[in-house]
Order: C-alpha cells, then structure tokens, then sequence
C-alpha cells in the first residue's frame, strides 16, 4: 500500500520541522519547499496527498499557489497556514480554492483534524448512485441542475461557509445535505435548524447550549446546536431571520470557532462546517441595516444559488415520475403515471412554490386519480382541494348536524376524528370491504388507501 505524503510549503525552518513531525507522527510521508517555485515544481513532479502552505513566502503568496494548483492538480487539497486573526486572508484563500486554512501559531489538535478531512478528500471518488428519495429529488437533466449538481460536488471538498440562495420550496436543504453527504464530514452529524422557528429568548440556549440551573427551566446540561454537529455540518435556514443581537453572537462564534454555554464562564472549541440559506434578498437587508454586513461576508464566502423550478420545466417529468413512486411505496398503493395533458399542464405552470408545490399537488392527486393514471383535471391546480365524500351520499351527509366543540379548538385535530369517524363507519356498513366503503364515502380505493395509511388505521 503506498503511503500517503504531504507537501509543506513555508519559509521557515522551525515551522517546517514542527508539520514535518506532526505528519510523520500520523504516518504521513513528508515533502518541503521553501517559496512558490519550488513547490510548484514538486507538485508537477508527483502530486501529493495534501498540501499545506504559509501565506506569505519569498518569491509569493500562499493564494497564488492555491491558484496555481487549482489548475493543474485540482485533486490535492491544499491548506494555507495564517497569521492569526486574519480571518479576512483566511476567506480570501477560500474563495481562491483553499479547502481549509489552520491559523499561527498552529494547535496540534486542529492541525489532525484538518490533515483527516483533507486525506479522505484525496482518496479515488467512487461514483455515488442516488441512494435516497432526497438525493433523488435533484434528478434532472437540464443545463441549470447538471450545473448545480457539477458546483455540489466541487464545493463538497471545501470547508469554506456556503450561502445557499433560492426561492421557498426550491430545495436549498436538499442541496446542503448533499454538500454535506459529498464531503470528507458526510460520516458526521448534519444538524439542520430553522432559524425563523425558535423563539428569541431561546435562541441562545439551542445554538450555544446552557449548564444546568443558568436559568428556569435548565434541569439538565444541555450541547446546543453547534456541540451536536461536531465534526459535522450546520445548516442554518432562513438565517436572515436571527435577531440582531443572535447575529453579534454568531459572528463571534464562527470567528473564535468556540462557544459559550448560557451560564458558563469558559468557552469550548468547536469544529463545524456552516452552511446557511434564505429565501430573502440577504444583500438588500445588509443596505437596509436589518442584517450585519460582517456577518453577511463570514456565511457568504461562496455562493451558490439553487433555480426555481419554472427555469428548468423539462425536468418536471423526471422529477414527477420518482415523486410518485414515493408515495406509492409510502402508501402501499399501486403507482400512478401521469397523462400527456397532466404533464403538459405542469410544465406550463409557474409554480411559486417550486418543489414543494410540485409534491403538494402530485400527492393530492395521487389520492383523487381512477386507474392509475392523473389527469389534468386530477391536479386541480389553482383550485382548492374538494373535500373527499361532499358530493356523495353516505356517512357523511349528515355534516349539517356536526356540533362544535365550546372553547378553543384543534381545528386539525378535531377534522381528523371526524375523517377517521367517518371512515369506520362506512367500513362497518360494507362489512370491511374497503372497495364498497369507497364507493360509499364518494372517493377512489386509492385516496381510501392513502387515508387509512395516513390515519393509522390499517
């Protein structure tokens, strides 16, 4: 088995000593090179591994070999060693190509984390197949997802913070996991928060974590976010929501890369990967002062912005298709196939919620279609759902006489005791036989199937 080797790139002695024994201690062969020069042409020889390169050398900087290798050997990873404090070259290097930087004088620790991540980026990429319904959900074979899928896997072998921009429904979690899943942390944690759902005053504790007794209600330790990705990925979603103060408190967080626990007086190192997204113009928040521009530039070192679904319309019946063989596994029903005018009508639909939407109206009439297959009229797009049983006789008839609940109700809850009320009924009343209990409540054996699988009444 060949060993694996590093090529370490800095100027001075001591710190060339100090990475050279760190490495060979990891079983790691070592290459050395004092200035761009001579390590461009060690790289050209024989590509290592991983690279590791001070900023500043004699005859460059560590960017212009970062550049440089970008391409002609875009399949070592290279990390670029900084001064410390200087997070703004750190993103620069990024943004040139850099899969991580290490800050002086370098901890030991953190150095082997970053060697192991970059060492399983150097291993042969194995094609991934789609494995799983969410992967599947970014099939298409248009120009704007061949582009997007091409720009995943390259930013997948990055550790730069990522800024996922796109329109409600489009995918852009989809799109982190996959970043996620492609990269050298895809074995770790992928920790995804809705920052618009957690209520301010305890933003804090679910980001950072809090120590028992901090405050009412803290009976227990408790990680926070940022502890439960560990080695992992964060995604945070619709971040344009944080509150201002959250904001200074995150920005600190991603700078130090350390957190402080609610009521803790030491701050605890974490490694995470930060990916974060929104729906919202981020940029215009910044000019209108709803959104700190330093933190904008901290989660937005690289850009990636996710299509709507009405700029690659072709992809609808790919998309269409695995969509509806979901929900006929889920739902334990035969699969339905849509009509040539049911395809055409989506293609020809705006859809302003995108993905989602598509679902939404492919699962509504995947209940409401006869034989298996959707016809146009079985989407009922721009319509609202018909309630299944209301043109029909049967157990249902009687809804006139349905009495309110007094006080407060659960409006959800209390529809569904009456779905599910409604259905035994007409059940007893064709002696089990789901095809006749159909008929009865006016709906096709395939929304009665879909109902009972939902209601858990199979």
């Amino acid at each position: 088995m060949t060993s694996q080797t590093a090529l370490i790139v800095d100027d001075e002695p001591d710190i060339r000593d100090l990475l050279e024994i760190t490495l060979s201690r990891m079983g790691i062969a070592t290459l050395t090179a004092k200035d761009v020069a001579s390590a461009k042409q060690l790289l050209a020889d024989n590509p290592p591994q991983l690279c590791l390169t001070d900023m500043n050398l004699p005859d460059g900087n560590g960017i212009e070999l970062v550049q440089w290798m970008q391409q002609y050997c875009p399949h070592t990873p290279v990390a670029v060693i900084t001064a410390y404090g200087s997070m703004d070259t750190a993103i620069e290097a990024l943004k040139a190509g850099a899969f991580d930087f290490v800050s002086k004088p370098v901890e030991l620790p953190r150095l082997r984390e970053l060697v192991n991540s970059a060492l399983k980026l150097s291993k042969p990429e194995q094609p991934a197949p789609v494995q799983d319904d969410e992967q599947g959900l970014l099939l298409g074979q248009s120009e704007e997802i061949r582009k997007l899928r091409s720009r995943v896997r390259k930013l997948a072998r990055s550790q730069a913070p990522v800024f996922i921009s796109g329109e409600s429904g489009s995918g852009k979690e989809l799109v982190a996991r996959m970043i996620h899943s492609q990269g050298p942390r895809g074995d770790k944690p992928f920790v995804a928060v809705n920052c618009g759902a957690i209520p301010s005053e305890l933003m804090e504790s679910e980001f950072f974590g809090h120590k028992k007794g901090s405050f009412t209600g803290a009976i227990d330790n408790k990680d926070g976010m940022f502890r439960d990705a560990s080695g992992g990925t964060l995604f945070l979603d619709e971040v344009a929501d944080l509150p201002m103060a959250m904001q200074v408190k995150l920005l600190r967080a991603i700078q130090e890369k350390a957190v402080r626990p609610v009521g803790d007086s030491r701050e605890i190192p974490v490694d995470v990967r930060l990916l974060s997204a929104t729906h919202r113009n981020l940029p215009e928040l910044v000019r209108n002062g709803e959104f700190r521009q330093d933190l904008f530039y901290r989660i937005n070192v690289i850009e990636l912005a996710v299509p709507p679904l009405r700029e690659h319309p072709d992809d609808i019946p790919l998309l269409a298709g695995h969509i509806l063989g979901h929900l006929a596994e889920e739902y334990e029903c035969p699969p339905a196939s849509l009509t040539t005018d049911a395809i055409n009508k989506l293609k020809h639909y705006s859809f302003p919620g995108n993905v989602r939407e598509l679902e939404n109206i492919l699962e509504r009439a995947f209940t409401l279609c006869e034989e298996d297959r959707i016809g146009s009229d079985d989407l009922q797009m721009g319509n609202a759902p018909i309630a299944p049983g209301t043109g029909n006789s049967g157990p249902g008839e009687q809804c006139d006489h349905i009495a309110v609940p007094d006080g407060e109700v659960d409006l959800e809850g209390y529809l569904e005791t009456i779905e599910r009320q409604t259905i035994e009924k007409a059940l007893e009343a064709t002696r089990w036989n789901k095809t006749a209990a159909a008929k009865r409540l006016g709906i096709s054996f395939r929304a009665l199937r879909y109902r009972l699988k939902k209601l858990g009444m199979e």
